[in-house]
């Protein structure tokens, strides 16, 4: 699976440190799946769950949570915090058919090859009443977002790893949307640092992004001079504005 990023041991090292549970995320993630563990049950399979953050926020509140993801190093983060961990890949659970309660993806669908096959993977392993939460970003939540502008050469891959919403709809039968306005730095993604752009000229900040990853990886030239513009911008009044959205789908099987 090649994704955005092929290996998440980078960024497993220092994730938490900018990446928590986002107040901004829980509300419509809650509301999805419902604010206490309704009926049938409260095993709740979190797929591509990296540390757990999201996993032990909904833990706390009565969820009985599984986090499986195929990075064993975001897992340890996620194993150390209490939470049961099972590596696999979204593409492909290792998980009986109707073996849980809710299903929730967190900011992960972008970083797989296959949607469809990773989304009836979820399908598959929910029971029959139960309900799913997937929070993702569609490519009208990105489309008009001022890094394009600034890192022009991300446009093409960021377009075509985000789908847009009526695709997803196809994929997700009688799912409605729930937005996400990021209004904190809880869960600092780079949709949330849209809203801080100043925050993107710290180089702790941005790291825990795969978007910033990527970019310094491929076109480190561009970073530099992005950053250079966007600094430039700031210091004379006049930065980047646009509050940054995300997307919940929530469904029912």
């Amino acid at each position: 699976m090649s994704g955005l990023l092929p290996d998440y041991g980078t960024q497993a090292r220092t994730y938490d440190q900018t990446r928590s549970a986002s107040p901004s995320v829980l509300r419509p993630l809650r509301e999805a799946i419902g604010p206490h563990p309704p009926a049938p049950g409260r095993r709740l399979l979190d797929v591509g769950g990296g540390t757990g953050n999201y996993a032990v926020a909904l833990r706390d509140e009565g969820w009985d949570p599984v986090v499986c993801d195929r990075s064993p190093d975001m897992l340890a983060h996620a194993a150390a915090k209490g939470v049961e961990t099972v590596p696999a890949d979204a593409q492909e659970l290792p998980f009986a058919d109707a073996s849980f309660d809710a299903v929730m993806c967190v900011s992960m669908l972008h970083h797989v090859d296959d949607r469809p096959r990773a989304l009836a993977e979820q399908r598959r392993v929910l029971r029959p009443g139960g309900r799913g939460a997937l929070m993702t970003y569609t490519r009208e939540d990105i489309e008009h977002a001022w890094y394009h502008d600034y890192f022009p050469s991300t446009r093409a891959w960021m377009d075509a790893s985000h789908p847009r919403l009526a695709e997803l709809l196809d994929l997700l039968p009688r799912a409605h949307r729930i937005e996400v306005v990021f209004r904190d730095l809880e869960d600092a993604s780079l949709a949330a640092l849209s809203a801080f752009p100043e925050k993107v000229l710290e180089a702790g900040w941005r790291h825990q992004t795969s978007y910033f990853e990527r970019l310094a990886r491929d076109h480190p030239d561009e970073l530099t001079a992005g950053l250079e513009r966007l600094r430039a911008d700031i210091e004379c009044g006049n930065p980047p504005r646009g509050q940054g959205t995300a997307t919940v789908l929530a469904w029912t099987r």
